[in-house]
Protein backbone atom coordinates (compact mmCIF):
# COMPACT_ATOMS: atom_id res chain seq x y z
CA UNK A 1 0.00 0.00 0.00
CA UNK A 2 2.76 2.37 0.89
CA UNK A 3 4.47 1.58 -2.41
CA UNK A 4 1.30 2.55 -4.32
CA UNK A 5 1.13 5.91 -2.49
CA UNK A 6 4.76 6.60 -3.34
CA UNK A 7 4.16 5.80 -7.02
CA UNK A 8 1.02 7.99 -7.03
CA UNK A 9 2.89 10.86 -5.41
CA UNK A 10 5.76 10.43 -7.88
CA UNK A 11 3.42 10.48 -10.92
CA UNK A 12 1.48 13.42 -9.47
CA UNK A 13 4.68 15.35 -8.88
CA UNK A 14 6.00 14.49 -12.35
CA UNK A 15 2.77 15.50 -14.06
CA UNK A 16 2.67 18.76 -12.06
CA UNK A 17 6.24 19.59 -13.07
CA UNK A 18 5.52 18.79 -16.71
CA UNK A 19 2.36 20.92 -16.66
CA UNK A 20 4.31 23.78 -15.06
CA UNK A 21 6.97 23.53 -17.79
CA UNK A 22 4.29 23.51 -20.50
CA UNK A 23 2.56 26.50 -18.90
CA UNK A 24 5.87 28.38 -18.76
CA UNK A 25 6.55 27.80 -22.45
CA UNK A 26 3.00 28.73 -23.40
CA UNK A 27 3.37 31.99 -21.47
CA UNK A 28 6.68 32.69 -23.25
CA UNK A 29 5.06 31.93 -26.61
CA UNK A 30 2.19 34.28 -25.80
CA UNK A 31 4.64 37.03 -24.87
CA UNK A 32 6.55 36.47 -28.11
CA UNK A 33 3.35 36.69 -30.15
CA UNK A 34 2.37 39.94 -28.42
CA UNK A 35 5.83 41.35 -29.15
CA UNK A 36 5.59 40.23 -32.77
CA UNK A 37 2.14 41.82 -33.06
CA UNK A 38 3.54 45.13 -31.77
CA UNK A 39 6.44 44.91 -34.20
CA UNK A 40 4.12 44.18 -37.12
CA UNK A 41 1.97 47.18 -36.22
CA UNK A 42 5.08 49.34 -36.15
CA UNK A 43 6.22 47.98 -39.52
CA UNK A 44 2.80 48.66 -41.06
CA UNK A 45 2.85 52.21 -39.72
CA UNK A 46 6.36 52.84 -41.06
CA UNK A 47 5.39 51.37 -44.44
CA UNK A 48 2.39 53.70 -44.59
CA UNK A 49 4.57 56.70 -43.70
CA UNK A 50 7.12 55.77 -46.37
CA UNK A 51 4.38 55.24 -48.94
CA UNK A 52 2.91 58.66 -48.15
CA UNK A 53 6.32 60.32 -48.41
CA UNK A 54 6.98 58.70 -51.79
CA UNK A 55 3.56 59.76 -53.06
CA UNK A 56 4.16 63.34 -51.97
CA UNK A 57 7.61 63.35 -53.56
CA UNK A 58 6.17 61.91 -56.77
CA UNK A 59 3.46 64.57 -56.88
CA UNK A 60 6.00 67.34 -56.27
CA UNK A 61 8.26 65.96 -58.99
CA UNK A 62 5.33 65.86 -61.42
CA UNK A 63 4.52 69.48 -60.62
CA UNK A 64 8.12 70.49 -61.31
CA UNK A 65 8.14 68.59 -64.61
CA UNK A 66 4.88 70.25 -65.70
CA UNK A 67 6.25 73.66 -64.79
CA UNK A 68 9.45 73.01 -66.75
CA UNK A 69 7.44 71.80 -69.75
CA UNK A 70 5.42 75.02 -69.69
CA UNK A 71 8.61 77.10 -69.55
CA UNK A 72 10.14 75.15 -72.43
CA UNK A 73 6.98 75.66 -74.49
CA UNK A 74 7.10 79.40 -73.81
CA UNK A 75 10.79 79.58 -74.71
CA UNK A 76 10.17 77.64 -77.92
CA UNK A 77 7.33 79.97 -78.86
CA UNK A 78 9.56 82.97 -78.20
CA UNK A 79 12.31 81.43 -80.36
CA UNK A 80 9.87 80.82 -83.19
CA UNK A 81 8.56 84.41 -82.95
CA UNK A 82 12.10 85.80 -82.95
CA UNK A 83 13.01 83.75 -86.02
CA UNK A 84 9.86 84.93 -87.82
CA UNK A 85 10.61 88.55 -86.94
CA UNK A 86 14.17 88.23 -88.27
CA UNK A 87 12.96 87.07 -91.66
Amino acid sequence: MENEITVSVFFGFTSSVLLAVVAYFIRQLHTDFKSMERDMTEVKTMALVIKTEFKNSYDLLNQKVEYLEQRINKIELNQIKNQDNEK
